[in-house]
């Protein structure tokens, strides 16, 4: 369901902003409306936000880092700093990501001079000036092996340093005066050593290696100062986003600000905020106000609250769907897995990690009921790691192999009885979510607009009394006939000629007439969608079966001293494959069906804004 609000209006004298705020924030229960004045451009808000970028995004490096040890590094100056503000953690980290950059671009640098000079080998380039103070000048030239003249041999002194199918690599040595007159490439090249060049790489790349160790130390030594500088900073913008949303009033003497509460929170907000200064006045939600959605479920609904949260908050005038997909969700799930095996694995895993992960509670919590209706499920069908329960020869279930959900012990005219389960479901979720959506248009505009959506369910439930009827063989009396071919025809009448109230007799019989067509049309497509929940939990069985055949071929081909390896390797990848899969199908396609089929026939319109009070962290 949706809590209720109350529009809350505050009139503040300038000199006592400030301070209400810091009151107001202290309640932490009113969600402040964002005006426009709240976007005015502020120079500090502006510094702070992109503070918190950078603190975030420093964070966002760190934190992974700090579950590797600490190991110490020479030259890491984190030892010799004390990181006792965020600042100072920032600015180490900016330092490191700078060196980081400076050390990598240095690296590409050496590595272009390493290629230039490995055609020419390792070679002193001082010795180059000091031959050329005896009086021989030493060139480096390159050319295609196609334009190189052997004249140049005796006329500049040419010696090959390198040749390859498409190019010479030779010097000339002459005379410093002399410039050889030759058809080829001068090379540069740059003033060190081959060798000089491969200790510099080699002392860039641990430079590099050991910008990671630093960093990890720098988590070690300022992640809980830097999570602090986060929570302060953020604390810090939304006081100051609070603050310029406020409307200056009576030459600034007066602040406005507007804001939402719960209805149940009215009372201890005026006891908090009768102070001198202050006055605010509670108003009801009016049509066409941007209301800020809370929602409030049980135990169990609230952990689906997250799927809803998905594809749209309800908005204030409509009803929370939450509740009422809930156990559809559950039970679609436990159809997609039909294993009881996995089920208990995935109880047993979200169970531990419930305990180990208090972060993750809600979502353990979720994935154990989860993992209770695929146990349910598995143990109706029969199916269990892949084990078909009916057809083994179990001596301890022969009392029961015949009361498995099974094509062997039950069929529903020629059909799968797990098909006929899962369509049946989808018609009941089709039918509850029309029931869904009539129960809001009754409460948002009254029940003279819900009048058609009443015909049409009521239409399909008389339509679904007759089929199951005529299926089961029962005698129908005339009388009963009559009755339900009236009812049908009252249904009529409020499909075609009830569905806009208030317009012209003639545009409802058109407006019903094409709804009809879209009614008839889209229900036989949302039917059919749920029998993907028959064919993925098939699809899964058959999966964990032949593994389990696979298993058991190839451990019984050798002896059964080593023949347990492999069969267990095959299960043990086999079955955690299938299962993974499994549990990707079976969270996609429920929610599938939920945000199509069921939000579809359930009128949902969405667009909610949540609820945000204005706190502090």
């Amino acid at each position: 369901m949706i809590t209720k609000m109350k529009k809350l209006s505050f009139l503040i004298h300038s000199k006592e902003y400030d301070q209400f705020l810091e009151q107001l924030r202290a309640l932490g229960v009113v969600h402040v409306v964002q005006k426009q004045a709240g976007a005015v451009q502020d120079e500090s808000l502006q510094e702070d936000l992109n503070l918190l970028s950078r603190y975030k995004n420093a964070f966002k490096v760190l934190e992974p880092l700090a579950a590797q040890p600490q190991v110490e590094v020479t030259d890491d100056r984190t030892k010799d700093f004390s990181f006792d503000t965020p600042a100072k953690v920032l600015e180490r980290f900016d330092i490191l990501e700078a060196d980081k950059v400076v050390q990598e671009q240095t690296l590409q640098l050496l590595g272009r001079d390493r290629a230039q000079l490995l055609p020419w080998g390792d070679f002193d380039p001082h010795s180059l000036d000091r031959l050329a103070g005896v009086g021989y000048k030493i060139r480096f030239y390159t050319c295609p092996i196609r334009s190189f003249n052997d004249e140049w041999t005796s006329a500049y002194g040419v010696v090959e340093i390198e040749r390859d199918k498409q190019k010479v690599n030779f010097v000339t040595v002459t005379h410093p005066d002399v410039v050889p007159d030759i058809d080829a490439e001068q090379v540069n090249l740059p003033a060190i050593s081959l060798s000089a060049v491969d200790k510099d790489i080699a002392k860039t790349k641990a430079a590099i290696d050991s910008i990671p160790v630093k960093m990890a130390n720098l988590a070690h030594a300022g992640l809980d100062v830097l999570k602090d500088g986060i929570r302060d900073l953020e604390n810090r913008i939304s006081f100051s986003q609070v603050r310029l949303t406020g409307e200056h009033l009576a030459d600034d003497s007066l602040m406005l600000l507007e804001g939402w509460a719960p209805a149940a929170d009215i009372d201890g907000i005026s006891k908090a905020l009768d102070v001198k200064g202050v006055f605010f006045d509670v108003e009801d939600p009016q049509p066409g106000d941007d209301i800020p959605i809370k929602l409030k479920n049980n135990r169990f609904a609230r952990l689906f609250e997250p799927l809803t949260e998905m594809y749209s908050l309800p908005n204030y005038s409509e009803l929370d769907p939450t509740a009422a997909f809930a156990p559809f969700f559950m039970l679609f799930f436990g159809l997609c897995m039909g294993d009881g095996g996995y089920g208990l694995i995935i109880f047993l895993a979200c169970t531990f990690a419930k305990r180990k992960l208090p972060a993750l509670r809600d979502f353990m919590a979720l994935g154990q009921w989860l993992g209770i209706s695929t146990i349910i499920v598995g143990l109706l069908t029969g199916m269990v790691f892949g084990i078909s329960l009916d057809t083994v020869a179990w001596p301890w279930l022969a009392g029961v192999k015949d009361k498995f959900i099974t094509d062997n012990n039950y069929n529903v005219m020629g059909y799968s009885p797990m098909m006929v389960v899962a369509v049946c479901v989808g018609i009941l979720q089709i039918l509850f979510g029309m029931g869904f959506k009539i129960v809001r248009i009754t409460i948002q505009l009254g029940v003279k607009y819900a009048l058609s959506e009443i015909g049409w369910l009521v239409l399909l439930l008389d339509m679904i009394v007759l089929l199951l009827l005529k299926l089961t063989g029962a005698d129908i009396s005339a009388v009963a006939m009559n009755i339900m071919l009236g009812i049908a025809i009252v249904c009529g009448v409020l499909i075609l000629f009830f569905n806009s109230p208030g317009k012209n007799p003639f545009a409802n019989l058109g407006s019903g007439l094409w709804g009809t067509y879209n009614m008839v049309s889209g229900l036989l497509g949302d039917v059919l969608s749920y029998i993907r929940l028959f064919a993925l939990g098939l699809a899964g069985g058959i999966l964990g079966g032949v593994f389990n055949q696979l298993a058991f071929q190839a451990g019984g081909a050798l002896p059964v001293w080593v023949g347990w390896l492999p069969t267990a390797l095959i299960l043990l990848l086999g079955h955690g494959l299938n299962l993974f899969l499994c549990v990707i199908s079976a969270l996609v396609h429920p929610i599938r069906l939920t945000f199509v089929e069921f939000f579809k026939n359930a009128g949902f319109e969405g667009g909610g804004k949540a609820y945000k009070p204005f706190a502090k962290k």
